[in-house]
């Protein structure tokens, strides 16, 4: 039975302040517990929800609207977090694109959206702020991209498993 458009419209609309909640939930309270800035990607398990439960068009809705409302919320809209995170997420988004394209495993789409989350980061920085160096924290980034990007993977399969016996 195909979900009506109201109905997607709602579930998608959800799923973006879910996004929101947990980027600043994360910002705010866990985003200093690892060192070079990494962060666990609990907003990432909303993007591949919804990437899998919706496409890529709605993937795409909730990840721009995180960025842009949850800057907005935290006073930090159009400042250098926003662009940051603006790389981040555009890259990690292509990743995810390409990687439900190929139909490749949602933890590999998602180890792969968490390195290129940090590394389209790193270019910003680099780019735009003028700090080449900052391409030696690359590294350290990718080793907690790993197995921050299989721990989001294995929560989103469990939580597309548990829907998938709801909607």
């Amino acid at each position: 039975m195909r979900m009506s458009e109201t109905k997607k419209f709602v579930y998608v609309t959800m799923l973006s302040a879910i996004a929101i909640s947990l980027n600043i939930f994360e910002s705010i309270f866990i985003g200093n517990i690892f060192p070079f800035g990494i962060r666990i990607g609990l907003a990432n398990i909303i993007a591949l929800v919804t990437i899998v439960k919706f496409g890529v068009k709605d993937m795409l809705v909730v990840n721009i609207m995180r960025v842009f409302i949850g800057n907005l919320l935290r006073g930090l809209i159009f400042g250098s977090t926003f662009w940051i995170a603006l790389g981040g997420v555009i890259l990690s988004s292509f990743a995810l694109i390409i990687g439900q394209k190929l139909k490749a495993s949602l933890i590999f789409i998602s180890v792969i959206s968490s390195i290129m989350h940090s590394f389209g980061q790193v270019l910003v920085v680099i780019f735009f702020y003028k700090q080449p160096g900052m391409i030696a924290i690359m590294p350290y980034l990718l080793l907690g991209a790993i197995p921050m990007g299989i721990v989001t993977g294995i929560v989103a399969k469990e939580a597309l498993r548990l829907m998938n016996k709801k909607i």
